[in-house]
C-alpha cells in the first residue's frame, strides 16, 4: 500500500489529477478612508494559472461576513473586465452565503494565465471585537477572515490554491497614522496626504494583520525590556511599571510556549474606543489580542495601567496570540481550548512572577469563581460548552477550563505539559485544533495515556475528588482567592 501511495504522490506532482489552478503571485492593499462612517477599502490582485485537467468556467471565493465586517461594494474583474459574482447555486453549498462564484466567459483554457481583481469596502461593522475595529482615528484587522480566500474546484484531488512565499501588501493610511502589520517592512511611499506602508510576507508567515491610528506612543522608546502604549490621548498615569511587567509577561509566554514572530520585538498595548467587550454580556473593560500585543478599550485604560485588573486583562489577551492566532480551536473547543488555555497561561505567568505561592493563589481564584458561578446556573460539561451559551453556564466553563490544565501539570509535570503545548503551537501554526489533536500531542510529549483524564474533565460535571483534595478551598485559601 505504501509504495502505491508514494507512486501516486510522485505522479500527482508531475501530472495533474483534477481541475485546479495556481496562484503565481498575489498583492493587496488596505486603505483607510476618513468619513462618516470611516471606511476600509480592500483590494486584492491575483495572477493565476490553470494547471489542472480541464478548462474552468468559474472561480469560487470565500469573502468576509457581510454583517460582521460591514462588507459592501463588491467589485470583481477578470483581466481588467468586470465580472458578475453571484451566490452559489442552492444545490452546490447549501447555507454558504460567504462564498461567491465568479463566472469565466469564455472559459479559462489550460495552461493560460488570468488576472483576478477583488475589491470590497468595510464600514460600520456589526461586531467591533476580535476580528475588526474601525473608528474615526484608528482601525485594526485580525489575522483571519477579512481577506478573500480562493476556493479549489469541487473535485477530490483538486489542490487548494495558496499564495507563494514573497507576497506583498500595502497599508495606505493618513500621513499622521502609526502602523503595525505582519511581515517585514519594505519601505514607505508618500502619496499626497497619505502614506503607503509596504510589507513582505515570507515563507511560513501566518496571514496578515493590521493595526493603525493617530496614536501617541508611551514610553517613546521600546525594546526587549519594555512595552509600548499607543493611545489616542496622553495617559493619566505613569505606565513605566506596567510596561515592564507586560514585557516580562510577553517573555514568559515566549519562554514557555515558543517564540511568536521574529519581526515582533516587543508587545504594543493599543487603544480602540470601538472595542466593546471580549465576550458578549461580560463587563465593559475589554482587551483582545492582535499578533503584536493587545488592544484595549478606554474603559480598561481608565482602570489605570498599573491596576491589577488591567494587567490581568492584558495578560489574558497576550496569551490569545499563542492560543488563538497561532492555533485556532474548533467550535466545540472554543471555551476549553480557546479560552481555557489563555486563562491557564495567566497561572503560568503568575508562577513566573511570584513563584509557587502565586501559582496556588491564582488556582484558588479560578476555583472560587467556579464555585460561585455554580450557585447561579446549571453546569454544562466542559467538552460541549460554547461561547454562545448563556452567560451563567459560560462562566462556569471559563472558570473550570484552566483548572483542567492545572491537573495535567500536576499529573504529567509542568515542564512536560508546557513543552507539549509549545509543540502544538509550533507544529500546528495556522491550523484548527480540537481536543483529540491536543490530547495526542500531549500524550506523545508526556509519554502518558490521557484519554481517561480528558474524558472525566470534558464529559463530567463538577470537579474530580483528587483535584479538590490537592486544592482544598478552606478559609485561608478562600482569602487567597479573593
Amino acid at each position: 500500500m505504501l509504495p502505491l501511495l508514494v507512486l501516486l504522490c510522485a505522479y500527482s506532482c508531475a501530472t495533474p489529477l483534477a481541475p485546479g489552478y495556481q496562484i503565481l503571485n498575489q498583492s493587496y492593499e488596505v486603505r483607510f478612508v476618513s468619513g462618516s462612517p470611516p471606511e476600509l477599502r480592500i483590494h486584492f490582485t491575483y495572477k493565476l494559472k490553470n494547471v489542472g485537467t480541464t478548462d474552468l468556467a468559474f472561480l469560487d471565493a470565500r469573502l468576509p461576513d457581510q454583517a460582521e465586517f460591514g462588507r459592501r461594494d463588491l467589485r470583481v474583474e477578470i483581466d481588467g473586465r468586470a465580472a458578475s459574482p453571484a451566490e452559489l447555486p442552492a444545490e452546490s453549498e447549501a447555507g454558504r452565503t460567504d462564498i461567491v462564484r465568479v463566472p469565466l466567459d469564455p472559459p479559462w483554457p489550460l495552461k493560460q494565465t488570468r488576472t483576478l481583481s477583488i475589491e470590497y469596502t468595510f464600514a460600520s461593522p456589526q461586531n467591533s471585537g476580535s476580528l475588526i475595529t474601525l473608528g474615526r482615528d484608528e482601525f485594526h484587522l485580525a489575522s483571519r477572515d477579512w481577506f478573500a480566500e480562493l476556493q479549489p474546484p469541487k473535485h477530490l484531488f483538486a489542490p487548494t490554491p495558496t499564495p507563494p512565499p514573497g507576497s506583498t501588501y500595502t497599508i495606505r493610511v493618513p500621513a499622521d497614522f502609526s502602523v503595525l502589520a505582519r511581515g517585514r517592512p519594505k519601505g514607505q511611499k508618500k502619496e499626497g496626504a497619505e502614506v503607503e506602508h509596504h510589507f513582505l510576507l515570507a515563507k511560513g508567515d501566518l496571514p496578515p494583520f493590521a493595526v493603525a491610528g493617530r496614536y501617541l506612543t508611551t514610553p517613546a522608546g521600546h525594546g526587549a525590556q519594555s512595552a509600548a502604549f499607543w493611545t489616542l490621548e496622553t495617559l493619566k498615569d505613569d505606565p513605566s511599571p506596567a510596561a515592564l511587567q507586560i514585557a516580562t509577561t510577553w517573555n514568559t509566554l515566549q519562554t514557555d510556549f515558543g517564540p511568536l514572530d521574529k519581526n515582533i520585538v516587543a508587545p504594543h498595548i493599543v487603544e480602540s474606543p470601538e472595542l466593546i467587550r471580549h465576550l458578549s454580556g461580560e463587563p465593559s473593560p475589554a482587551a483582545i489580542a492582535f499578533p503584536g500585543g493587545a488592544i484595549v478599550n478606554p474603559t480598561a485604560l481608565a482602570l489605570g495601567t498599573n491596576h491589577d485588573e488591567f494587567l490581568d486583562l492584558v495578560a489574558h489577551a497576550l496569551a490569545h496570540n499563542w492560543f488563538g492566532d497561532q492555533i485556532r480551536p474548533t467550535t466545540d473547543a472554543s471555551i476549553g481550548i480557546g479560552e481555557g488555555l489563555p486563562e491557564y497561561a495567566t497561572i503560568v505567568i503568575e508562577e513566573a512572577r511570584n513563584g509557587e505561592a502565586g501559582r496556588r493563589r491564582r488556582i484558588f481564584q479560578y476555583l472560587q469563581r467556579y464555585n460561585e458561578a455554580r450557585t447561579r446556573a446549571q453546569e454544562t460539561p466542559l467538552g460541549v460548552a460554547l461561547l454562545t451559551d448563556p452567560i451563567g453556564q459560560r462562566r462556569i466553563a471559563l472558570a473550570k477550563a484552566p483548572l483542567f490544565y492545572v491537573t495535567l501539570e500536576d499529573v504529567c509535570g509542568r515542564a512536560e505539559v508546557r513543552k507539549g503545548l509549545a509543540r502544538v503551537v509550533t507544529l500546528l501554526r495556522g491550523q484548527t485544533v480540537d481536543y483529540n489533536v491536543l490530547r495526542s500531542v500531549l500524550e506523545e510529549t508526556t509519554n502518558r495515556r490521557l484519554a481517561q483524564m480528558f474524558r472525566i474533565w470534558l464529559n463530567d460535571k463538577g470537579l474530580p475528588k483528587n483535584f479538590l483534595e490537592r486544592y482544598p478551598l478552606g478559609p485561608a485559601n478562600q482569602e487567597a482567592g479573593d
